[in-house]
């Protein structure tokens, strides 16, 4: 898939959005690296960068603020859709994510969302496993003091 056209997904509140101003800096079949803006003004965040592993089924975001310092990296765990026919990606947001601080502190949010979602039956229960094996195999990576390989992808010098 060369430069797809991506579109972000998400399970609740239920939205498919194209990311028509997302640039892709890099692809090739491992991952994508992208650079962005907020979809909309916020006071918090201005921009990021991202890289889409594409074989594992995870998204890591470097979220900055508007003077190019890390606010922190976000990880979502996420289910990727090609079509070749069209040359677009479908990023489908499977809820559950973990946000990595600038000192090192790691959290774990949505497990609730995700539970909600079976329980609506947004999701199925296969879903739901599939989720839960990829946050596994995020958090062995980042408990294990590997997050740097993850990250390495983005320079610590791009703003």
């Amino acid at each position: 898939m060369v430069n797809p056209i991506l579109y972000r997904k998400r399970i609740i509140p239920e939205e498919k959005i194209l990311l028509k101003d997302d640039v892709i800096i890099e692809c090739n079949d491992e991952m994508i690296i992208t650079k962005w803006n907020t979809l909309k003004p916020r006071d918090d965040f201005h921009h990021g960068y991202s890289i889409y592993y594409l074989k594992e089924g995870y998204k890591v975001s470097k979220f900055c603020k508007i003077d190019g310092s890390l606010k922190y990296w976000y990880c979502d765990i996420v289910d990727y859709e090609p079509d070749p026919s069209s040359n677009e990606l479908t990023v489908t947001d499977l809820l559950v994510d973990v946000i990595i601080y600038p000192d090192g502190g790691i959290k774990v949010i949505d497990i609730d969302e995700l539970v909600e979602a079976l329980d609506k039956e947004l999701i199925s229960l296969d879903t739901l496993k599939r989720s839960l094996l990829k946050l596994n195999k995020l958090l062995a990576i980042l408990y294990s003091g590997q997050f740097d390989k993850l990250k390495k992808p983005i320079p610590v010098d791009w703003e």
